[in-house]
């Protein structure tokens, strides 16, 4: 009986096993944002992914380690999370604010809009965080790091503290150089569909809600419309709206800052998708899926296409 038991358990805990295994690869296949990349909702060591997404990209447009902007985020306000005081409004005890803890002073000559949507907000990581870069820039690094950091808070425990903790995040599991689906797409040529990548690609990360058209969170829809408003022009709100009402592209001829159009089930159809995303390279786009997941990086080649429009002005 005892043999018989545990020749059982020893089965069922190799079933368990390749169950387990199974889903681990199709996971991996379905993944749409590369693993070393710290997707949305994944982190490198304590950080979350969409602050990862941002230290990188200030860090590739500044040419600060990226590493260091991540440790002044978690010294400043543990990349965000902290409750203290001036942390996601007002100021603290020295009139700081902001993930990044900026003065106003400050942030009046520093600040950046960093997700182009027309303002420079120290609250809004995807501006203070390129803000961080651009001030260390300013300041020396990365040549003259430690007296960039020293600029930044002037306590000589502080520069310390944020070089070792830039030395744990640079070793940790995950923050080896990203590939190039993760780091920000090259930005197109023309003015309009520039911005609205830039704007698309600043909100990697933030949750899928139905009805949201940001800052926070998004749902298909409202990310395009918000996108497309951060550069200056109106779309419809809707998916099925945006597809009558833009002037629609060849397949093959799709271009960066372009809208592509799905058909997401019932109540949709060819004539009314129900589904959108921005184009930023062949192949790729930037979507707010559906409930449960978050801004990111898609392939558009699917068998639901339907096509493609490119936003001039709302007709």
């Amino acid at each position: 009986m005892n043999i018989l038991l545990g020749a059982l358990a020893v089965t069922l805990l190799l079933i368990v096993a390749l169950l387990a295994g199974l889903t681990g690869a199709m996971t991996s296949r379905q993944d749409t944002f590369p693993a070393s990349c710290a997707p949305p909702g994944r982190a490198v060591a304590d950080i979350p992914g969409n602050y990862l997404a941002l230290y990188r990209q200030a860090a590739a447009k500044y040419g600060v380690p990226w590493e260091v902007l991540a440790a002044i985020g978690k010294a400043e306000s543990d990349h965000g999370r902290s409750r203290l005081p001036g942390i996601r409004s007002g100021e603290n005890h020295a009139g700081a604010g902001g993930p990044m803890q900026f003065l106003s002073t400050t942030w009046r000559t520093f600040g950046v809009d960093g997700d182009h949507d027309g303002r420079k907000d120290r609250y809004n990581p995807a501006d203070a965080i390129p803000a961080a870069a651009r001030y260390l820039k300013h300041n020396g690094a990365p040549k003259k790091l430690r007296t960039a950091i020293f600029r930044y808070n002037h306590s000589h425990d502080y520069v310390t503290k944020v070089l070792a903790q830039a030395r744990a995040y640079a070793k940790a599991p995950g923050a080896t150089a990203p590939p190039a689906a993760c780091t920000a797409p090259a930005l197109p040529a023309n003015a309009v569909a520039a911005k609205v990548v830039a704007y698309a690609h600043a909100q990697l990360g933030k949750p899928y809600v139905w009805g949201a058209e940001g800052p926070d969170a998004f749902d298909c829809s409202g990310l395009t419309f918000a996108a497309y408003r951060a550069a200056g022009i109106t779309l419809p709100r809707v998916s099925g709206d945006q597809w009558k009402h833009t002037p629609h592209i060849p397949k093959g001829q799709e271009q960066p800052g372009d809208l592509v159009f799905f058909n997401s089930g019932p109540g949709t159809s060819p004539d009314n998708p129900g589904h959108v995303g921005i184009v930023i390279a062949p192949g790729k786009m930037i979507a707010a899926p559906h409930r449960g997941t978050v801004v990111q990086i898609q392939s558009y080649n699917r068998r639901t296409l339907i096509g493609f429009s490119r936003p001039t002005t709302h007709r």
